[in-house]
């Protein structure tokens, strides 16, 4: 194998992939990065087994071959190098890797790209040649800025604690020509979707890791906004497939094309449908980045507390106001006075202030709305302009005020 490429390339390249690379693994090739030189592509490739990541960047190939380096070794000594032509060749009696930058030369002992675990792709005609197993399955494609939002906006509400590992997942759910994601650890859920372009000759639904979805969303901020995410599911084989391309030639360091891979859930989803209110007593709209400034203040105190901030909702004729409170008995208190359109009855209620904090940041318009019913019952929050159907965060309260 002699191949040239960009250190920016490789180096970006080696950014999204080593992030697939598997940390605690008994097997030494899944620490490694298998590069794949074919058809003027370098394809880089990692996986743990449970996600696999593929990245294609431009290169010269002047002779075809593959091997796998360590990860973290490759990536360290590119990252250090100057930004120019990086040439590497491999050796396959020792399988050892050459690489040339400059006046910095190196030499990494890989292992045999044939003990590296094949990750699947997609065949639509787009993508580049390589030796790799096709994944067939009902594709879908998703307009990419919008995928990209609606990632940001649900996973973070997913649970990270692994002895629960249904709700470590989201739930990806295509019917009725909308696409939905929901994602909830117990004491909080955000659902958000939008219309797709393509209806549906049946409804599916998954459950996808919400870590591999932060990865997607990693990735697709470097994408090309003009071109759609491509995903193709195979619930056959319980596994979901998203196809992202770079910005284009004219950006040195972009990727060309990246595939992520990942294993399904095979747990079924909880119905959260049943906690979402129907109804509310108190509706409250306040400024979004006002809200947000004064929940971070009480956080200061709230952290000493079990992170509990008290809302006191008050209307008054034509407005209202929101108390925020957060007290702790060794440091002190902190109010804040927020001016706000209230409807309905006043109340009192505690949440916790980290999670109010993680969906306001999510937030863009605007206004916010607030809507509750009693101290003991979840409150409902989703921005001013966006139905519920498309934007709701559901949040269950701390204790009830005594």
């Amino acid at each position: 194998m002699r191949v040239s490429c960009f250190q920016e390339n490789l180096s970006k390249g080696l950014s999204i992939v080593g992030r697939a690379v598997s940390s605690r693994s008994t097997l030494p090739v899944l620490g490694n990065i298998l590069l794949e030189a074919k058809n003027n592509q370098l394809r880089l490739a990692a996986t743990n087994l449970e996600i696999g990541v593929n990245c294609w960047i431009g290169a010269r190939v002047d002779d075809e071959g593959a091997i796998t380096v360590p990860s973290r070794l490759l990536a360290e000594f590119v990252n250090s190098l100057p930004p120019e032509q990086i040439d590497m060749d491999l050796s396959v009696r020792t399988q050892t890797l050459h690489l040339h930058c400059a006046n910095y030369d190196a030499n990494i002992k890989g292992i045999d790209a044939q003990e590296f675990p094949m990750i699947p792709t997609v065949d639509n005609g787009e993508g580049p040649e390589q030796m790799a197993e096709v994944l067939e399955g009902r594709t879908i494609a998703l307009e990419t800025a919008g995928l990209s939002k609606m990632i940001e906006q649900v996973v973070f509400a997913a649970a990270t604690d692994e002895s629960r590992p249904t709700l470590t997942g989201v739930e990806v759910t295509f019917a009725d020509e909308r696409l939905s994601l929901a994602a909830t650890d117990g004491y909080r859920l955000s659902v958000r979707s939008i219309e797709v372009e393509e209806a549906f000759t049946e409804d599916m639904s998954m459950v996808v890791p919400a870590r591999h979805l932060g990865e997607l969303g990693r990735i697709i901020a470097d994408a090309d906004d003009e071109r759609h995410v491509q995903v193709t599911v195979t619930q056959a084989r319980n596994q979901i497939l998203f196809r992202v391309w770079g910005k284009g030639s004219e950006n040195r360091g972009a990727f060309h094309q990246v595939d992520l891979v990942s294993q399904l859930i095979a747990d079924r989803f909880p119905d959260y449908r049943a906690i979402i209110p129907t109804s509310h007593q108190t509706r409250t709209v306040v400024g979004t980045d006002a809200l947000l400034k004064a929940v971070r203040v009480a956080q200061l105190f709230a952290r000493d507390n079990a992170n509990i901030v008290r809302l006191q909702i008050l209307p008054g004729n034509g407005g209202g106001a929101v108390h925020l409170t957060a007290t702790s008995a060794e440091i002190g208190n902190n109010v804040n006075e927020l001016e706000a359109m209230v409807e309905g009855d006043d109340l009192e209620i505690d949440f916790d202030v980290r999670y109010l904090i993680d969906v306001l940041s999510q937030i863009d318009e605007e206004q916010v709305v607030l809507e509750t019913t009693q101290a003991n019952r979840p409150g409902a929050i989703r921005p001013v302009g966006i139905g519920a159907e498309e934007f709701l965060h559901v949040v269950m309260p701390m204790h009830p005020p005594r």
